[in-house]
């Protein structure tokens, strides 16, 4: 099937793996863990990965998943996965446990290590973004579906950056960057941002697992967005190495405009 056939009942799973977090978030029991990373894990993790896990299963037999909740994976194995699914069941684990909305579901599909669909889902705010290649990008809020495009860049741009993950290369690259307006969201809401035409630039100066923008990436794209890698400015690309830690990378929504000067600034 090609990635638009599977866009809707790929969209239907990470709605329900929102709904299924949405019934931990109301519960008084989180039933926090910490994993051998020492980041902190919920039971609104593991329903979210049990419904995605088991619903794919079922859509897609034959194409194999990585998962943050099940990522055990030898490189031998899925260093021959041309095609794959990539999700975490919950991105902004943090910010879910702090009482924030900005967590969300985030799903893609992998070909030949490029995202050509993504689903993120932010079911505490009622918004969703989807994509898939040659189809566009979505945002769908409050029911009302609208096409996602990424704007110009204006004389003052808008920077959105980590609300949970700001470190001192972040500081000081805010510090020197011309003009801006800089703006904090948490998980994928990022990619969105810039998808949607209400951010211009994205820089990730911090750590990252490729679960954590597979999704973003590819709406982020077909809104019109490039995700480079820093500091080469290649596309940020999937299942190249044992490590799933991400370089560096920048989301920039106007690729007419001349960024380069200043990614080079950011510290890598």
């Amino acid at each position: 099937m090609k990635p638009v056939d599977l866009l809707q009942a790929v969209l239907d799973i990470a709605d329900e793996a929102g709904r299924r977090i949405m019934t931990v978030r109301a519960s008084a029991d989180f039933g926090i863990t910490e994993k051998a990373d020492h980041s902190p894990l919920t039971l609104a993790d593991m329903a979210a990965h049990r419904h995605i896990a088991a619903a794919l299963k079922t859509l897609t037999p034959d194409i194999p998943l990585l998962s943050e909740e099940d990522a055990d994976i030898p490189y031998e194995t899925r260093r021959g996965w041309a095609r794959y699914w990539l999700a975490d069941p919950l991105d902004g684990t943090k910010e879910f446990i702090k009482g924030n909305r900005d967590f969300t579901v985030n799903i893609a599909l992998i070909e030949d290590g490029y995202p050509v669909l993504g689903v993120v889902v932010a079911p505490a705010l009622d918004v969703g973004y989807f994509a898939a290649e040659g189809a566009g990008a979505f945002q769908i809020k409050g029911g009302v579906r609208s096409l996602l495009r990424t704007r110009r860049a204006p004389a003052r741009p808008v920077f959105v950056v980590s609300r949970s993950h700001k470190n001192p290369e972040l500081e000081a690259f805010l510090a020197t960057a011309p003009d801006h307006e800089a703006r904090s969201r948490g998980s994928s809401l990022k990619f969105g941002q810039v998808a949607a035409g209400e951010a211009d630039l994205y820089p990730r100066t911090g750590p990252t697992s490729e679960w954590d923008t597979g999704a973003g990436q590819c709406v982020a794209e077909q809104a019109g967005a490039q995700v480079l890698r820093l500091p080469d400015l290649t596309r940020l690309r999937y299942n190249q190495k044992a490590s799933l830690l991400n370089p560096l990378f920048a989301v920039i929504g106007d690729a007419g405009y001349d960024w380069k000067p200043l990614l080079a600034t950011i510290p890598t």
